[in-house]
């Protein structure tokens, strides 16, 4: 079926070729996921150069440099200004998540990632040439505006372009590139550290530009979603955008999905009201919880902090930025697996399995760390320190496999049209809100946890895999706008929430368009 055929699921099949435009119109977007990645990786990095350090957290410096202090190893890095520099832009992001649910909506997708693109340059601009910490934090701000308005307008962007049997794929485009920003970074932090003279932070922060002008340009050259189009009343842009993105002029059955899906999303004058309604529960519930449990297996709390994490058991400096690179690589390679696999073996076995993994592999992590690493001693060994590398990288992979990519992929595809942007902007707001408090509470869990910190994220990978479990639905192949009746509708404990009257007319404004379904679709 590569390159052409019918988009699939169940009594539904839309005509859909994968076109170039689609292809290269879905890589250019997914450019925000680089800078978001970039984003993550490298203030891990540059938290850990000691020029860095001198300059704008002297304190810090002072506690990792000079062995007469009394100071434990898990303690070393435990400063809230430093916290803050890392996750004052995930603040900054669920703020502007507000608004960018507005342009997203008002405006269309194309702009608002625009508007993320520019705040992306004037926050890395502040960054480069920060002169004291006011300026870097306002600089973090302004780039937390950009992750606030590309992860709101991307995701949504993606899954709305993308032909139904390669959704997945192409979505999880947006968090390959996350991954890539993140190996980006580490690789560049690595060589940057090397440079005599301190200003090697300067460059690291400052090469954030390339993909933030890669994410601009991409805004300004791809066309914006048919959904978009036609949920602003421009029906006639979005057949032709339509037309052009599917490769074939047989598009009239996904047309007028689209358009009734735009009637019904109209009648909602209040898309966030209407989100806390019954029918809603189901994606609003999983919604929610996936961002939530996505923070607390501890991935971001490794990948912000990698280098320092490396550093505070017992890694040279070199070394655990080395170390970073390398969990960096496979956190690339992971999501390149997940891309081949999501549309084949779907969503439920990818994250059932990867909690497993994630489970045993902080579980050894945690024993390695209490036997070997005390407060004042972090000779791990060589053997040791090579197990904490493989069992960090075994935890990434099965990250970068599920819980990552499927985080964001299973909430952009399951709201209606009527509620799907303020679907978006809670899944957002909720994500920002749980990496901020990790972010600012992660060197201050470390210190106080120990090695029980990886103790503590694994019994969360254990009750996550008990939800998904019992609580998440396969979307595997499912059109957007058909969700409700083909997945919500045949859940054990959904379906109570999607059956009786507004159940009852959803369905019939579906069946009205003369499917197929076995259902008279004369009333």
């Amino acid at each position: 079926m590569a390159g052409g055929g019918f988009a699939s699921a169940g009594g539904t099949e839309f005509e859909a070729k994968i076109t170039p435009i689609v292809i290269l119109s879905c890589i250019m977007a997914a450019t925000g996921g680089l800078m978001f990645g970039y984003d993550v990786g490298v203030s891990g990095g540059v938290t850990s150069m000691p020029a860095f350090l001198e300059k704008f957290f002297p304190v810090v410096a002072r506690k990792t440099q000079d062995k007469t202090l009394d100071n434990s190893n898990y303690c070393k890095y435990d400063n809230q200004g430093l916290q803050l520099f890392t996750s004052s832009l995930y603040l900054a992001g669920l703020t502007a998540t507000f608004f960018a649910s507005y342009t997203t909506r008002t405006l269309g997708r194309r702009p608002t990632m625009l508007i993320a693109g520019l705040f992306f340059i004037a926050g890395v601009i502040l960054n480069a040439a920060a002169q004291d910490l006011a300026m870097l934090i306002v600089g973090r701000i302004l780039l937390g505006c950009g992750v606030g308005f590309a992860n709101q307008a991307v995701p949504l962007f993606l899954s709305e372009i993308a032909p139904t049997r390669i959704r997945g794929a192409l979505n999880i485009l947006f968090q390959l590139n996350v991954t890539i920003g993140i190996l980006f970074a580490n690789l560049i932090n690595y060589g940057t550290a090397k440079i005599k003279g301190g200003w090697g932070w300067r460059l690291s922060l400052g090469l954030a530009g390339v993909p933030a002008v890669l994410l601009t340009l991409g805004a300004l050259l791809v066309s914006e979603t048919p959904n978009s189009l036609i949920e602003r009343g421009r029906f006639d842009e979005g057949k032709a955008v339509l037309r052009k993105i599917r490769g074939t002029d047989k598009i009239e059955p996904e047309f007028l999905e689209l358009v009734e899906a735009s009637r019904i999303a109209k009648e909602v004058k209040h898309p966030f009201r209407n989100l806390l309604k019954r029918k809603n529960r189901p994606p609003l519930v999983i919604s929610i919880a996936l961002q939530i449990f996505q923070q607390c297996t501890g991935i971001n709390a490794i990948m912000f902090y990698a280098p320092v994490l490396f550093n505070t058991v017992g890694f040279g400096s070199d070394a655990s930025l080395y170390s970073a690179v390398i969990t960096g690589a496979v956190n690339v390679l992971s999501t390149v697996v997940s891309i081949y696999s999501v549309d084949k073996l779907g969503r439920r076995l990818l994250l059932l399995e990867a909690g497993v993994q994630m489970f045993l592999s902080q579980v050894v992590i945690a024993v390695v760390l209490g036997i070997k690493v005390t407060d004042h001693s972090d000779n791990l060994g060589k053997g040791f320190a090579i197990l904490v590398v493989i069992m960090v990288c075994t935890f990434v992979s099965a990250f970068a496999w599920s819980w990552g990519p499927l985080g964001w992929l299973i909430p952009s595809e399951t709201f209606p049209m009527e509620t799907r942007s303020a679907g978006q902007s809670v899944t957002v707001c909720v994500n920002l809100l749980f990496t901020f408090v990790i972010a600012q509470a992660f060197l201050s869990m470390l210190c106080h946890f120990k090695f029980g910190i990886f103790l503590f994220f694994s019994g969360w990978v254990a009750v996550m895999s008990v939800f998904v479990l019992f609580l998440v639905p396969e979307t595997k192949n499912v059109p957007i706008e058909e969700m409700t009746e083909k997945v919500w509708a045949q859940h054990w404990l959904w379906k109570r929430f999607v059956e009786g009257e507004e159940g009852d007319v959803e369905m019939k404004g579906v069946n009205g368009k003369g499917r197929g379904n076995g259902v008279d679709s004369s009333s």
